[in-house]
């Protein structure tokens, strides 16, 4: 590996064996011979530079992820680079510039590391194994003097430079990483937004034109849109881009009507299923509404919960992406839009629906449906709860209870519901159902409640706990347990006073720990999950990392203990401060 410290060049070398690639370059165009209508310009906003960067790798280029590919949750940010099943290739830097910032995760990307170009963008690499001797001294440095395993870590723009094909970190598996790959990234240095990286050039070899897979009819009728929105899915038959009902039929629809789709896409270089790049309705002809994933900010990306029918993702897992756009919804990916995509056909007579999706290769898939439209009454259902707007601040309280959702947390309209439900063993309070877990939220909304039996000394212990995914944390405050929820459901009160469990796996009083390689632990915590832990070495702090796969706690023998008798200590804290130590004699 060589990086720029200064003015000096360094070497990191890496044995030749790193550099073979698997012959898989048979497989490119495996899936090549498939056609579809004719390869299409992708739609974006702007035309981005072709000629300045390489590919990450020098592997052929395969992945195992595309730019904004629907995941759960988010839109996935980059492309995904498969590493043959193994780790330990070299990472190269795809253009000139400097190391802007390093990050150290338990989750996420594990080991990251952004270089900014003078282009205006910012390469990102991410679960890489390891990083060059002086950034893996400069972040450990940082590691030691701030006492944490995590780190976020600004670079000061001169440190370390580097030139175009410089190896700066080895390709790895770290984080939430469900295999060995890399994950990259190309953003706008200024606005941080992430950018299709194959809008650069750097393309992955693809002859496929999308699939697509079944088709969403929406009967909005002016209402908001919800698990209680009449639906219905129907099959589709047909390849090479060239798609049908799998039942031809004339489809009878009154009203305000949206449509959704179910799709796919696959490139000539791997067997995954991936995401399209753009999708787009047509109207007779004419197009009512476009989104592309060219580009979008990281704030945005939870909005995939209003882009998805996200009641049928809950409820079956199925990828429904909606041809319509809810009010609320805020996010860079819909290009284009009449009435938001939402079509009224009351004029009794026939018109032509046509689905248009592309990769963003230009490959192409259609699908057409022949609509009756018939005059038809639309009168909107009356409100059976509290109803919210999207665009204003909304709240609901009784007294037991009190929500407060801010303006652009709801993507619709929202017929708000509330219900008491019996205490659940060991609550302290009753089980409060905020609406229902079916409504996405974007951010979060404050959520107090109160409890049934006085707390007394045990106040400040008090979490509030969503019954479906565990505890949200929380603050005792004039008479309520108050907490931010990231999504409606059921919700009570417990007590935390159980500290942490730490588990030694190799370590006991007196042991000879001399041809150990590291100290290592499993720490958890049975309610309000650990906020931190501490390990020392004769009194003085040590680097404990906390592997994400394995969930093992692990301090790594250097040169800095020397022969000898010491003392270990390792101290964690969860998020109601209940606090658990271990302690322990060993031999070096």
């Amino acid at each position: 590996m060589s990086i720029r410290t200064g003015n000096k060049k360094r070497s990191y070398h890496i044995s030749k064996t790193n550099y073979t690639a698997l012959a898989i370059t048979t497989i490119l165009f495996l899936f090549g011979l498939t056609g579809g209508l004719k390869a299409q310009e992708p739609i974006q906003s702007k035309q981005y530079p072709k000629n300045y960067f390489r590919y990450p790798l020098d592997l052929p280029p395969i992945t195992a992820g595309s730019f904004g590919e629907l995941r759960p949750g988010h839109f996935h940010s980059g492309l995904d680079f498969k590493t043959n099943h193994r780790t330990g290739y070299p990472v190269h830097a795809v253009f000139d510039g400097y190391v802007s910032r390093l990050r150290i995760q338990f989750g996420g990307f594990g080991h990251a590391l952004y270089i900014t170009h003078p282009n205006g963008y910012t390469s990102v690499y991410g679960h890489i194994a390891s990083f060059s001797p002086e950034v893996a001294k400069y972040i450990r440095d940082y590691q030691y003097k701030n006492q944490t395993f995590e780190a976020d870590i600004p670079v000061p723009p001169g440190l370390f430079h580097v030139c175009k094909d410089d190896v700066v970190a080895v390709s790895g598996n770290e984080g939430a990483s469900a295999g060995p790959h890399l994950h990259f990234e190309l953003r706008d240095t200024v606005t941080e937004e992430t950018i299709n990286p194959q809008l650069f050039g750097l393309t992955i070899p693809d002859k496929i034109p999308p699939s697509i897979t079944s088709i969403g009819i929406y009967h909005l009728n002016g209402n908001p849109f919800s698990e209680k929105t009449p639906r219905t899915f129907l099959a589709v038959t047909g390849a090479a881009g060239h798609y049908r009902l799998l039942k031809p039929q004339v489809l009878n629809l009154s009203g305000n009507i949206g449509f959704g789709i179910g799709a796919t896409d696959m490139n000539s270089a791997s067997m995954n299923r991936n995401g399209i790049y753009s999708l787009e309705l047509k109207l007779d002809g004419r197009t009512v509404y476009t989104f592309a994933v060219e580009r979008f900010a990281f704030d945005q990306t939870r909005a995939i919960n209003a882009y998805i029918d996200y009641p049928a993702f809950l409820t079956s897992r199925r990828w429904m992406q909606k041809c319509f756009i809810l009010p609320g919804s805020r996010i860079s990916l819909y290009p284009q839009s009449i009435n938001h995509g939402i079509i009224a056909f009351n004029d009794d007579a026939e018109h032509e629906v046509e689905y248009v999706v592309k990769d963003v290769a230009g490959n192409t898939s259609s699908l057409t449906l022949k609509v009756k439209s018939s005059p038809g009454n639309m009168i909107p259902d009356k409100p059976v709860g509290k109803l919210m707007h999207f665009d204003q601040k909304s709240e609901f309280s009784n007294d037991k209870v009190k929500v407060t959702i801010m303006p652009g947390n709801l993507y619709d309209d929202l017929d708000f519901i509330y219900s008491a439900q019996p205490v659940k063993p060991g609550a302290f309070s009753l089980t409060h159902r905020i609406h229902n877990r079916l409504t996405p939220i974007h951010d979060g909304y404050d959520l107090w409640i109160k409890p049934d039996i006085n707390l007394g000394a045990y106040a400040d212990k008090a979490v509030i706990i969503n019954a479906a995914s565990g505890s949200i944390g929380g603050m005792y405050e004039d008479g309520y347990v108050k907490a931010v929820a990231r999504t409606f459901g059921d919700y009570y009160i417990k007590i935390d006073t159980v500290p942490p469990v730490i588990k030694p796996l190799n370590i006991v009083n007196g042991k000879n720990m001399r041809l150990a390689k590291a100290i290592n632990f499993r720490i958890g915590d049975n309610l309000s999950g650990v906020k931190s832990y501490a390990g020392k070495i004769d009194g003085k702090w040590v680097l404990m990392e906390w592997s994400y796969k394995t969930k093992v706690l692990s301090y790594t023998f250097n040169a800095d203990i020397a022969p000898g008798k010491h003392n270990f200590e390792l101290v964690v804290i969860d998020s109601k401060n209940n606090t658990s130590t271990y302690t322990a004699e060993f031999n070096r």
